[in-house]
């Protein structure tokens, strides 16, 4: 047997079996992937073409150079007939349908190199475009003048503004290093953007995902915004539950941001504003059948998403919290740094949370205390909804729930900050 197959092969070097099969079976499934979506939309292009295509890319890849050109300018020729007919019959172009063809063809060329990551990703990614269409038209269609530039402007903050930025300390100080804080300012604003598009979307689905995915952008100008629509729609029993939804959105918001710049210090953090999280999480339940028969959400405005002013303030905000925290840790020690935080909080815990995050990451301060630092900040972000609240609603029963869900918020997440700290003592 052997010898008849290298009779066969001659003085060709045969493909290994093994590594030939896996190679067929990743291009194959990723033709099918996305050719199965243009058999469903009705597509002339189906699920035989995009394997065949994924094929002829690892084939043309595993003989050479030469027969891959030809193969490409194939391939090529395919989609110049299919526009073709498109613009007979239908007089459209086959764009979406041309392109995908072309990418999965390059799909089956990386497959043939022995690259799987990437192949599969990037063939998820299309199938997934291709099938989101639907959404994805509805939400451009929905798009702002004003949402277009926030995100032109995001690119611009960090992919143009960054490089410029010089990577070392600026003051005698040692205070402000700009590239490393800008990087910081760009993940923030791109946070907040993202939130803001999960908003756009899903805001519409109910008022408590308002709450939530609002809180998540700002948690005290959403929990304003809120008690004033609720105030004015007669929903005023929904108070108590939408607001601290907004302050769990804040707080889970906020232990992101540390996991992202200092994930050691999550360990400190995690505990107490999990307690917290539980404790609002008994009046949300509570009072969950409020909410039973509505199924609309609540219109908020937030402003833009990302504007020149947003970002500006936010990186003032963030360098001048960073300076006085700095400050505050060395000539008064770990008290200066936190009263700072607990200031800071009451502005804005998002800067505060990432300026501490900063100086963590940086061993001006430590994990433990970049973790209480945040715990405290939202505390503090938490009780500031308490007055706006108040000054929007005269009804004495909602506050006096939310004071006693706050109070014990606070108790819950004092206790196990202390709880740490002794056991930290005691070990």
């Amino acid at each position: 047997m052997q010898d008849w197959l290298r009779t066969f092969h001659g003085a060709n070097q045969a493909f290994p079996a093994i590594e030939i099969a896996v190679k067929v079976a990743v291009a194959l499934a990723l033709g099918l992937l996305v050719g199965f979506e243009r058999e469903w939309s009705n597509k002339d292009i189906g699920v035989r073409t995009f394997s065949m295509t994924a094929l002829l890319g690892l084939l043309a890849t595993l003989l050479g150079p030469p027969l891959l050109l030809v193969s490409g300018s194939a391939i090529l020729i395919v989609i110049v007939f299919v526009n073709l007919r498109g613009l007979q019959t239908t007089r459209k172009l086959e764009a979406t349908t041309s392109t995908a063809l072309a990418v999965v063809f390059l799909l089956g060329v990386l497959v043939g190199q022995g690259h799987l990551f990437t192949p599969v990703a990037c063939a998820i990614i299309v199938a997934m475009l291709l099938a989101l269409k639907p959404q994805l038209r509805a939400f451009a269609g929905g798009l702002t003048q004003q949402e277009v530039r926030s995100a032109l402007l995001l690119g611009l903050l960090g992919f143009v503004i960054w490089p410029l930025l010089p990577d070392r300390f600026v003051d005698p100080w040692q205070l402000i290093q700009p590239r490393e804080d800008w990087v910081i300012v760009v993940v923030i604003a791109g946070l907040g953007f993202l939130n803001y598009v999960l908003l756009r979307i899903y805001g519409s689905k109910g008022i408590y995902l308002t709450a939530i995915l609002g809180g998540l952008v700002n948690s005290t100008a959403t929990a304003a915004e809120l008690t004033s629509t609720l105030s004015g729609a007669g929903l005023v029993d929904l108070t108590v539950p939408v607001i601290l939804l907004t302050s769990v959105s804040m707080f889970f918001r906020n232990l992101i941001i540390l996991a992202i710049f200092a994930h050691s210090a999550v360990r400190t953090a995690a505990l107490p504003l999990i307690a917290m999280t539980l404790v609002a999480g008994y009046w949300v339940y509570r009072d969950r059948h409020r909410a039973g028969d509505l199924d609309r959400g609540v219109t908020i405005d937030l402003g833009s998403p990302v504007s020149l002013k947003r970002v500006s303030s936010f990186a003032i905000l963030f360098l001048l919290l960073q300076v006085l925290a700095t400050l505050g840790q060395r000539w008064i020690g770990n008290a200066g740094f936190q009263i700072v935080s607990v200031l800071g909080g009451l502005f804005s815990s998002a800067s505060t949370t990432a300026a501490a995050a900063n100086m963590a990451m940086h061993g001006e301060v430590s994990q433990a205390q970049a973790g209480v630092a945040v715990v405290f900040t939202s505390i503090a972000s938490a009780l500031i909804s308490l007055p706006l609240v108040q000054r929007q609603t005269k009804l004495r029963h909602q506050m006096r729930e939310l004071i006693l869900s706050s109070a014990l918020q606070v108790i819950s997440a004092l206790a196990i900050l202390f709880f740490q700290w002794r056991m930290a003592r005691l070990f």
